[in-house]
């Protein structure tokens, strides 16, 4: 069996991604021209992914204006969005510049917090029970301990939920503009192995899953992973109209059926389609991409007024970071600049903006649907049929 090769220095030179990736194409008889051409020095990829030999490139285009009017976000903004979807900034771009013509989008962050929910197995339900209601008496002691393996994570709340002769506890801290999961991890490492220590512990798990990390579930709902956000606007008669092509009627009608749709689905809440604004914002400012799974969980909700038409989205589990994770690599870094959100003090106008921008794309999709514009716009915009199709390092011929 023949390994991928290593190096002596862990193979993050130029040198050795070449070799690398010259070694894979050999073994695949491939070639990999476009994943050899890229802009980012190799050592600054240490700690974010092994095995390297090269990088994916994902088309950015551009949206906006998009004019914010949150408390931590506050003017007009132009987002990036890293996307192989035709007509998906066009979408977007459309939903943005209604929302500026309104007069902005109103966001506020509800909380802030990320979540680790650790197991802990007794030898039967009494040992169980016995947990569950003592340790909440030694919050203080839990929080120095967990706090005294970063300088950043702050433990916030706990709370036992009981499961047979199992306890889970979730753990609730703020890690500041940092995903933080590697931070919260050997803080709640540090917290199990204390309480491993003073109880008649069978067994424990630090991660459970429990906490909805890169899951979604309607328990995201009751908060603690991510940002609570939401984000609104009121549209005028004349800015449907206009934009959009249809009335308060028509789209609310829409959401109404969409919604009986979707609830019959199992859908945990309600949205058009955060997942494609999500996923192209995060691939764009170098976010955890898996994330989305947890993120797009929400509710959009369309009120009459009027003839006016009132339009929110909530996003209770928004997962985004503006330091650390990928955010510092190549091009991630130059869109988190180009939205003003790189570095620290800037996660909380980071989600404004992303809340914003799932608003303009949820208005969009649905204006296209309750027009008819739908399926000729991504006629018009989306369709790229294929020319080649590689083989084997070859390029064949085929009809579109």
């Amino acid at each position: 069996m023949e390994l991928i090769p290593r190096y002596k220095d862990q193979g993050y030179s130029d040198t050795d991604i070449s070799r690398r990736r010259r070694w894979l194409e050999k073994k695949t008889s491939s070639k990999m021209d476009h994943v050899g051409a890229y802009s980012i020095n190799g050592n600054d990829c240490r700690g974010n992914v092994e095995n390297l030999i090269g990088c994916a490139q994902v088309p950015i285009g551009v949206a906006g204006p998009l004019l914010v009017r949150g408390s931590h976000a506050d003017g007009q903004y132009f987002i990036p969005l890293a996307t192989t979807e035709g007509a998906l900034v066009r979408s977007f771009e459309r939903g943005m510049r209604a929302i500026t013509q309104a007069g902005g989008a109103d966001v506020a962050i509800a909380r802030d917090g990320n979540r680790a929910s650790p197991i802990f197995a007794f030898q039967d339900l009494a040992g169980a029970d016995h947990f569950q209601k003592t340790i909440p008496g030694h919050f203080t002691t839990l929080k120095e301990v967990g706090e005294s393996t970063t300088s950043h994570g702050k433990l916030q709340a706990m709370k036992c939920r009981p499961a047979g002769r199992n306890v889970i506890v979730d753990l609730d801290y703020h890690t500041g503009d940092a995903h933080g999961m590697n931070m919260i991890a050997r803080a709640t490492q540090a917290v199990c192995e204390w309480i491993e220590d003073r109880y008649e512990v069978e067994c424990f798990y630090p991660l459970t899953g429990g906490s909805l990390e890169k899951r979604g579930a309607a328990a995201a709902f009751h908060g603690g992973k991510g940002k609570g956000v939401t984000a609104a606007v009121l549209l005028t008669r004349r800015i449907l109209r206009t934009h959009f092509h249809s009335t308060a009627d028509r789209m609310q009608s829409l959401w109404h059926r969409t919604l009986v749709s979707q609830l019959q689905a199992g859908s945990p809440g309600y949205n058009g389609h955060y997942a494609n604004g999500l996923t192209a914002i995060f691939i764009a400012c170098g976010q955890d991409v898996a994330n989305v799974s947890n993120a797009s969980v929400g509710v959009t909700d369309f009120e009459l007024q009027g003839d006016e038409l009132y339009v929110s989205v909530t996003l209770p589990s928004l997962t985004l970071a503006t330091i650390g994770g990928g955010t510092g690599l190549g091009t991630a870094a130059e869109c988190l600049q180009m939205l003003g959100c790189f570095g620290t003090g800037k996660a909380c106008a980071f989600a404004e903006i992303v809340a914003a921008t799932l608003l303009a794309g949820e208005l969009s999709f649905a204006a296209a649907l309750s027009s008819g514009e739908f399926v000729n716009a991504h006629q018009q915009y989306g369709r790229n049929p294929p020319k080649t199709v590689p083989q084997g390092g070859r390029t064949t011929s085929t009809q579109a």
